[in-house]
């Protein structure tokens, strides 16, 4: 009888909108395809090996993506927490890691979530028990942590199991699925910026007035219940960041015209992805994403300011296994 267990595995794992305005650390939702067009994820092998350790033996993708990502595997967010794991479970054997990059560092789409998402999906596959999911959770949540100085859940969770995430807590794991509207869209333009992610934390201010607190909740409340019920006009009326957008918009030319831009062009709600600086606009079916995304586009232009768009679902895939391989 062959050995059912898997010699190699490649994984993929999408990016994803952090925070989605009202949920500062605690929501997020993944991006991925739409009517043909791209969507920002990594890809991640891993094969087993007789000799012991974690090996990054190479990193590929768009030379802008990639220039600057360290060699040494536990340096490199994708493969932290693969060592950490290797040590933990005391493995006889080795892993081989290849790193496909896909989306960019310091955009506010997650970009040191989603491969070390993709490497603790991939690895899990070819270990004689595959890791449990707070296990797996944890482990991608190290990659996070040397990239952003502390573990963002908003990231990890959403790129892991798809579609828009309530991280609850982070220890003990408790993450919860929001259900979202069918026709639900976004539209995501992310600017040639880069913002550093710790830099941008530092600077936010660690008080918040009660009436702002007050206010912000509600606002998660009201979003939250509009998922649930589909209430489009709640929703609407309740993606208003009171506290983190008013302190980083100033970092991003046109913020306000972009914003506007977008709003007039039927989205539902526009706001800041991460620490930024891409930003995403949530539709459904009665706007026109086109619409949304050049008007977006066109707003930041006249900032002086080039960007790219994409379109995703908001309930999109989460990480999943594209590609293994058995034990012969």
């Amino acid at each position: 009888m062959l050995d059912q267990r898997l010699k190699h595995a490649t994984a993929v794992a999408p990016a994803t909108i952090a925070n989605v305005a009202v949920g500062f650390d605690i929501l997020g939702f993944s991006l991925s395809e739409i009517d043909g067009a791209t969507g920002l994820s990594d890809r991640v092998r891993v094969e087993r090996v007789d000799k012991p350790g974690v090996h990054l033996v190479e990193i590929s993708g768009d030379d802008a993506l990639i220039q600057d990502l360290p060699t040494d595997a536990e340096a490199n967010t994708a493969t932290a927490g693969l060592v950490q794991m290797a040590l933990d479970k005391k493995l006889d054997f080795g892993l081989e890691v290849r790193v496909f990059k896909g989306v960019p560092i310091s955009r506010g789409l997650g970009g040191a979530a989603t491969s070390a998402v993709a490497a603790v999906v991939a690895a899990s596959a070819v270990l004689d028990t595959p890791l449990s999911l707070p296990e797996r959770f944890k482990y991608a949540l190290l990659g996070e942590t040397l990239a952003a100085g502390q573990p963002h859940g908003d990231n990890v969770a959403p790129s892991m199991l798809g579609g828009l995430i309530l991280v609850r807590s982070m220890d003990p794991f408790d993450v919860v699925r929001i259900p979202v509207p069918h026709d639900f869209g976004a539209v995501v333009v992310v600017p040639e910026l880069a913002v550093d992610v710790r830099l941008s934390r530092a600077q936010l201010s660690e008080t918040l007035p009660l009436k702002a607190h007050v206010a912000q909740s509600a606002n998660l409340a009201g979003f939250i219940t509009g998922c649930f019920r589909d209430d489009r006009d709640l929703i609407t009326r309740s993606l208003h960041d009171l506290v983190v957008e008013p302190q980083r918009a100033p970092t991003i030319p046109g913020f306000a015209e972009v914003k506007q831009a977008a709003l007039d062009a039927g989205a539902l709600g526009v706001s800041i992805s991460g620490a930024g600086p891409a930003l995403f606009a949530l539709h459904d079916f009665r706007a026109r994403k086109g619409q949304i995304a050049e008007a977006m586009l066109n707003a930041l232009k006249q900032a002086g300011v080039n960007a790219r768009a994409f379109h995703s679902p908001v309930n999109g895939l989460g990480a999943h296994i594209i590609e293994r391989g058995p034990i012969l």
